[in-house]
């Protein structure tokens, strides 16, 4: 009888994945190339993921300071970034980040929209906001321009003294689209400016300090700063949309900064 020896097969170990193995495109096309039940199909999306975490959170982070946790910002931006890596396509030679900023920035945008107002607005004031946007529209359509205050304020039957507030709220907060485009610059969309330099981020310290600041001022000062600085409305649109003449709004602008100013040296 003769006998054969069976020798045991000896069954490697995956390879462990590190961030060092390769940037994110190359790992995603890895992964492409790997049938969903490979079991490195999921060890590398979870890589692709815990190497991009930082991103997401750098991005959730300009967030903070609006009335969210930062668990709460940091785990929306997560999701974003999951759903960039489940999303991305390598066969279109886009960069991840590229691709990934955008769909994070806009779950965390429509989180805001969706949950989170900055300051704590009274109910009635978010609500007739929405009236205003609906509004606001309507009948820049019907005119060819913005609608002044007033016009708002008899088109929702309401006082001008109603109306203010929840303008200076729906202007403060309403969080723009990428799609977009900047208003009173240019038509450009904001989504082509992804991945640019912005001068602005070195003022985000500053304006996390000015937001109890701003918040104190009365609602048309806000509004009026807000339209100038965060809106690229020049004062002449911004008179002709509150129903001031320029000179005022240049004073009103000139006193808020003032008081800003103090308060900040406090």
């Amino acid at each position: 009888m003769v006998t054969s020896t069976v020798t045991p097969m000896t069954v490697s170990s995956p390879p462990k994945l590190s961030p060092a193995t390769g940037d994110s495109e190359q790992l995603l096309r890895r992964r492409a190339a790997l049938n969903v039940e490979d079991p490195d199909h999921a060890r590398l999306r979870a890589l692709i993921i815990e190497a991009n975490l930082p991103m997401a959170g750098r991005l959730a982070r300009r967030y903070a300071g609006r009335g969210e946790s930062h668990e709460d910002l940091a785990q929306v931006g997560a999701l974003g970034l999951i759903k960039a890596v489940d999303g991305y396509d390598s066969n279109r030679g886009v960069p991840f980040a590229s691709y990934a900023i955008p769909t994070i920035l806009g779950d965390l945008r429509k989180h805001f929209r969706d949950t989170a107002w900055a300051i704590r607005v009274p109910r009635a004031a978010q609500e007739l906001g929405a009236q205003v946007s609906e509004a606001r529209g309507r009948l820049a359509q019907q005119r060819g321009r913005q609608p002044t205050d007033r016009e708002l304020a008899d088109d929702l039957e309401v006082t001008v003294a109603q109306l203010v507030p929840a303008v200076a709220a729906l202007d403060v907060y309403r969080l723009a689209s990428l799609d977009e485009p900047r208003a009173g610059v240019d038509s450009t969309e904001r989504l082509a400016l992804v991945g640019a330099v912005d001068p602005g981020y070195a003022a985000v310290d500053d304006y996390l300090t000015l937001r109890p600041l701003l918040a104190a001022l009365p609602p048309r000062e806000r509004r009026i700063l807000t339209m100038r600085f965060y809106g690229d409305l020049t004062q002449a649109q911004i008179a002709t949309q509150v129903g001031l003449s320029q000179m005022h709004v240049s004073r009103l602008l000139k006193r808020s900064l003032t008081q800003l100013r103090a308060g900040m040296l406090r």
